[in-house]
């Protein structure tokens, strides 16, 4: 299903049917917002619009404990103790566009896990299910959606020789798997999206534990990704460092970058506020770290939850501005030059006030044209977008 944008955002609502295909009715007390209002919960792919570019070009959304559900019942009998980052299916966060997927993998009661546990160990009062069932659904979605490519990931406490492979095979994943044979290194681009799909290398699995990249196969995650500290350091918008196991933000050592944005202790009535305020800051920050790098990917928890666009209006923002030089992809023209944009409503720059307090936060991204080829050079066009929501009083 696609988001009808003709649907106001912010309008007061009373049910889901009110707001109809790509919004919901609720809230965001936390910032000030008690009655209830329409609030996406669709993204746009940016394939869908600007079509054929490296892979690295993009921004796309991604769950942080994707596993973590809030209400997910217990599979071993125990009562569950542990926090939550979620609160829909795996299989619901792939359709309404979250394309990466961070999962934790442990050894528990002789095969693999989803666990968010502690020390490297799994318990039954904190393990969630199968990994197996996790990566069916994600097998289904792929299935399904023949032009999709989604990245898992991993966690890794699994110790088990071969296990991962042996999963991965069992849930039928093979079949879409991108070879580290071809995984791009020093920083060199990646393949279009359209020789990935061509290929049917749907499937980008990256894990935390070096040992598996010559033992299994699976490519192991700071060898092509730079990623920015997790929990409550990456969400102070004074400074955006790295994690200790990736190279500094500026390197060029990856192509790819991943931004973290969760605090250490999920809350989740303050996430609205935190994908909606916060992450507009936190994005500036972290683009200058990264020495002018979109993030390629923006883990949050509780994806849904804003004030109204949150993080799916900061992914068409930044998709926009650096795909077509449009400050949202949806005003974007398929085969149009760099700033040839349609009339969305949308500004290029707002500002925010919430309980008094003013937001605002001003990126400068370099553009370019979009051209499917690999070889195509970034233009100098700098265009100032906001990245902060608009907030409309009642």
């Amino acid at each position: 299903h696609e988001l009808n944008l003709s649907l106001s955002v912010g309008d007061s609502c009373s049910a889901a049917r009110d707001c109809g295909v790509g919004l919901y009715c609720g809230d965001c007390a936390a910032a000030g917002r008690t009655r209830p209002s329409c609030i996406r919960d669709l993204a746009i792919q940016p394939t869908t619009i600007v079509k054929g570019l490296p892979f690295n070009r993009y921004s796309w959304l991604v769950t942080h404990n994707s596993f973590s559900i809030v209400g997910e019942p217990s599979r071993t009998g125990v009562e569950r103790v542990t926090f939550y980052n979620q609160e829909d299916t795996v299989t619901n966060q792939l359709r309404n566009g979250v394309r990466g997927l961070m999962l934790d993998m442990y050894d528990f009661g002789g095969d693999v896990w989803l666990c968010h546990s502690l020390q490297g160990q799994c318990y039954n009062f904190t393990a969630f299910e199968p990994a197996i069932d996790t990566l069916k659904e994600v097998e289904a979605f792929l299935s399904e959606n023949p032009t999709e490519i989604v990245t898992i990931f991993i966690e890794d406490y699994v110790h088990a020789p071969m296990r991962l492979s042996k999963l991965f095979t069992a849930a039928d994943l093979m079949k879409y798997w991108y070879p580290i044979s071809e995984m791009p290194t020093s920083g060199q681009e990646w393949p279009t999206v359209t020789d990935m799909v061509a290929k049917n290398h749907r499937l980008l699995v990256f894990t935390s534990d070096a040992s598996k990249e010559s033992s299994e196969g699976i490519a192991y995650q700071w060898s092509y990704l730079l990623e920015n500290e997790s929990g409550d350091p990456g969400i102070d918008p004074s400074a955006c460092p790295n994690r200790k196991e990736s190279q500094p933000l500026n390197s060029r050592s990856a192509s790819l970058f991943m931004q973290n944005y969760f605090p250490t202790i999920p809350v989740e009535s303050e996430a609205c506020k935190e994908n909606s305020v916060g992450l507009p800051q936190m994005v500036q920050t972290c683009y200058a770290a990264a020495g002018n790098r979109i993030p390629n990917f923006i883990a949050v928890n509780f994806y849904m939850r804003s004030d109204g666009g949150g993080v799916f209006d900061v992914q068409d923002r930044i998709n926009g501005l650096t795909l077509c030089g449009c400050n949202t992809i949806a005003a974007c023209q398929a085969g149009a030059p760099a700033g040839a944009c349609k009339n969305t409503g949308a500004p290029n720059r707002t500002t925010s006030s919430v309980n008094g307090n003013v937001y605002s936060g001003t990126v400068e991204f370099k553009t370019s044209a979009s051209r499917a080829s690999s070889t195509s050079t970034w233009s100098n066009l700098v265009i100032s977008l906001s990245l902060a929501l608009i907030l409309k009083p009642f």
